[in-house]
């Protein structure tokens, strides 16, 4: 059969010692496990698609019988292995009906009863289930009737209260004695009234305050039983009681304050903290103390401006203010403010004070907002910080101080101060000024020297606008620390623009632009002096912005993490960079001016081909009188005035150096170019005289005495050259170390004098 030659081949069991080789079970492979059809879960529809995903299905089949088999032997084996058993299984199974008969009648007389007890257990328990039904209604209905009755007191309690108000000898706390009764009066009459007054308040209060605390108890029971009709009924009762409470409560608190009764004010602020009315005391505080103390400061009233003020300053104002609310506001916020007394849902500094002046602001002077007058501005931001400062000095916490900034009117006041269009204006102003004096055609010089013989910081009107302009962004009359970011664009960009004033200018004067952009004329009619201005100003202005202008930033803004500053201080830094990044360029632009006018004295050497060609002369033994005008603008320069004021040595050095290696370059290739063509002509020259001496049948025999005119040249121009470098060594340079120098020696020297350079 197939099914037996996919059998897998039998082996021959293996010893006890083979611990390395196959199983001792070798009839059936690893994979199949004949455990897992012991098993109570056992399907055999998983088994097979699990063994299918490894083993090919012909080869399961093909164990599968062969387990078949096997289970088949083992079964005939233990039927003939017990066969007795096996036969005498059926004669003890004699009889069996009957047994199961007689075993069938009790178990059925159990069920009945069973189900007998079941049915009384469950109508049982659908009766105890019903009763607990009626007894939790009846709670209910007994807890909504509690809870009605116990309103229906509280509004008869309240309105008992509230009826006793009257009762109290109110005349005495309103002072409607009139003045004539009072001088009547003894001392002792009046300070006796004074301790009834204080007394009549106090019992006011209490009184006020129990109210207040049925009243809170009576909006509870109103809120959890508002669909109820008998509160329905009665909710106009709570209504006027509420109104009658609120006057009462409003009159007392008013009373208290004018007076200042600690106790009156005390237990009116329990009052209003327990029916959740702080807005009340808080506007009542507001009109009875704040408002006609602020109304003493800023006139102002209810339809706007009284009068026109006649400035819009606020710094006298809010020191009034401060002194004001001192004498006057004290005792109550050190009232409220005492700790467990429950009086932290009041801010008085917020809803009244700060409140009524923010209005009196805007009706007394409103102009004081007004960003359009920059420095007027300004001093009332200040102020104005300062003043909330001074109220958040009344704050006992860190949270009271968050909870007053977090407060409406606080946010709203602080809206009042429209700093993006100061900041416009401001940009305006400072960018503005430093723009006009860059526009302007050429450069402008401040002074040379001061009265007192000294020179100045800075020469040039727009270096000094950049510093004035930079110093402005940061001063204490400009800038403001919340906009502190925008002064540093600011800052960066008053840099970069006068940068890129100079950039542009150098461009311009270098393309040779006769038609140059706005801005960029002065670079074209400034000499090699004015340039001096350039860098003397541009050192300066790097040296104060890396200097004392960082320092005083990175003071301002000490406040700040260390994350924040780095990148500030780099920002800055960076900017100074890229301004002393464009002296190499200014001094170059010096060497081109000295470098063209000694050009034009070095041209005067081709005289020297056309002298020793036209005339006979011999070899020259001096140098030529050119030679003196070719350093000639060089040290005129580096000795007049203004380079020994403005120059430091190093500048002096570097701007030496350059010249001297741009004027020897030109000096090489003139010499070159002159030395090339001598010798050309000389080459064709003699080639025509041999020809002609051919062709004569002449001698072509030179006389060893005789020097060419190539040589002549040479030397006069070797001569020359000698004594060029003997000038650059007067001002300090050193030809020898000049690549072109020394190229122009090897050019014209003679063949003894070739390696050695001696002047």
């Amino acid at each position: 059969m197939a099914s037996a030659d996919l059998a897998p081949p039998s082996h021959p069991p293996r010893s006890h010692t083979d611990f390395f080789g196959d199983p001792i079970d070798d009839s059936s492979p690893l994979w199949f496990k004949k455990d897992l059809f012991l098993s109570p879960d056992f399907d055999s529809e998983s088994y097979i698609s699990d063994l299918r995903t490894f083993v090919p299905f012909d080869t399961l089949r093909s164990q599968l019988h062969s387990h078949l088999s096997s289970l088949k032997h083992q079964l005939v084996d233990l039927i003939n292995r017990d066969y007795n058993d096996f036969v005498n299984l059926s004669t003890n199974l004699v009889d069996v009906d009957s047994s199961v008969a007689r075993m069938r009648a009790p178990l059925s007389d159990l069920r009945e009863k069973i189900a007998a007890f079941r049915d009384c257990v469950q109508d049982s328990l659908v009766s105890l289930q019903n009763g607990l039904n009626q007894r939790a209604e009846a709670a209910n209905a007994r807890e909504v009737l509690e809870l009605l009755l116990d309103t229906f007191h509280v509004v008869s309690k309240v309105e008992k209260l509230i009826k006793e108000l009257p009762s109290v000898p109110a005349d005495w706390s309103n002072g409607d004695m009139s003045t004539s009764e009072k001088n009547h009066l003894s001392n002792g009459i009046s300070l006796q009234q004074s301790e009834n007054e204080s007394n009549v308040r106090e019992t006011q209060s209490m009184l006020l305050e129990r109210i207040a605390s049925e009243m809170n108890r009576l909006k509870f029971y109103m809120a959890h039983a508002k669909d109820l009709p008998f509160i329905q009924n009665i909710e106009k009762r709570f209504q006027s009681a509420t109104l009658l409470l609120d006057a009462s409560l409003g009159h007392c608190f008013s009373d208290g304050l004018e007076h200042r009764d600690e106790n009156a004010i005390y237990n009116c602020l329990r009052a209003y903290a327990a029916i959740d009315n702080t807005r009340n005391a808080e506007e009542i505080f507001r009109t009875t103390i704040v408002a006609p103390l602020i109304e003493k400061i800023i006139p102002h009233g209810s339809s706007g401006l009284i009068g026109v003020a006649a400035n819009d300053e606020l710094e006298a104002d809010f020191q009034e203010m401060k002194q004001c609310i001192e004498k006057d506001c004290t005792f109550l916020l050190r009232i409220s403010s005492k700790e467990n007394s429950g009086f932290h849902v009041f801010d008085f500094l917020a809803n009244s004070i700060l409140r009524e002046v923010f209005s009196a602001i805007q009706q007394g002077k409103p102009g004081a907002y007004s960003p359009g007058r920059p420095t007027e501005f300004l001093k009332n931001y200040k102020s104005s910080l300062d003043f909330l400062s001074h109220l958040e000095g009344y704050c006992t916490s860190r949270y009271a101080v968050s909870k007053f900034r977090a407060e409406p009117v606080c946010v709203d006041f602080m809206k009042q101060w429209n700093l993006g269009v100061y900041f416009s204006l401001r940009f305006q102003e400072i960018a503005g000024a430093l723009d006009t004096e860059l526009m302007a055609p050429s450069l402008v010089v401040v002074q040379e020297r001061r009265e007192d013989g000294k020179f100045p910081a800075l020469i040039l009107k727009q270096s000094v606008t950049l510093l004035e302009s930079l110093r402005s962004c940061w001063g204490e009359d400009v800038l403001v620390l919340s906009c502190s970011d925008k002064f540093l664009r600011l800052s960066l960009q008053l840099l970069s623009r006068y940068t890129n004033w100079l950039s542009s200018g150098l461009h311009a004067r270098q393309s040779g632009h006769g038609n140059a952009k706005p801005g960029a004329e002065w670079a074209i009619s400034a000499g090699p002096e004015d340039l001096l201005y350039i860098i003397h100003d541009v050192k300066h202005l790097v040296d104060e912005v890396s200097g004392d202008y960082v320092g005083h930033v990175m003071k301002l803004l000490s406040s700040c993490p260390s994350e924040v500053l780095d990148p500030v201080k780099q920002s800055i830094l960076q900017s100074a960079k890229s301004l002393e990044n464009m002296v190499p360029p200014v001094i170059k632009s010096i060497v081109d001016v000295l470098v063209e006018k000694s050009v034009e004295a070095l041209l005067q050497l081709k005289g020297i081909s056309a002298t020793y060609r036209m005339t006979n002369k011999p070899l020259p033994v001096q140098h030529s009188p050119y030679v003196l005008a070719i350093l000639h603008p060089l040290k005129a320069f580096l000795e007049g005035n203004r380079a020994a004021t403005y120059l430091d040595d190093g500048t002096k050095h570097e701007l030496l150096q350059g010249a001297a290696l741009e004027i020897t370059k030109s000096y090489y290739e003139l010499v070159s170019e002159l030395v090339n063509v001598a010798r050309k002509t000389e080459s064709s020259l003699q080639r025509l005289r041999q020809g002609a001496q051919r062709r004569t049948g002449a001698s072509s025999d030179v006389n060893d005495h005789n020097v060419s005119n190539t040589d002549k040249i040479c030397m006069q121009l070797f001569l020359d050259i000698q004594e060029y470098g003997r000038n650059l060594a007067a001002l300090g340079v050193d030809a020898a170390k000049i690549e072109d120098y020394q190229s122009l020696w090897q050019c014209v020297a003679p063949a003894e004098k070739q390696n050695t350079i001696t002047l």
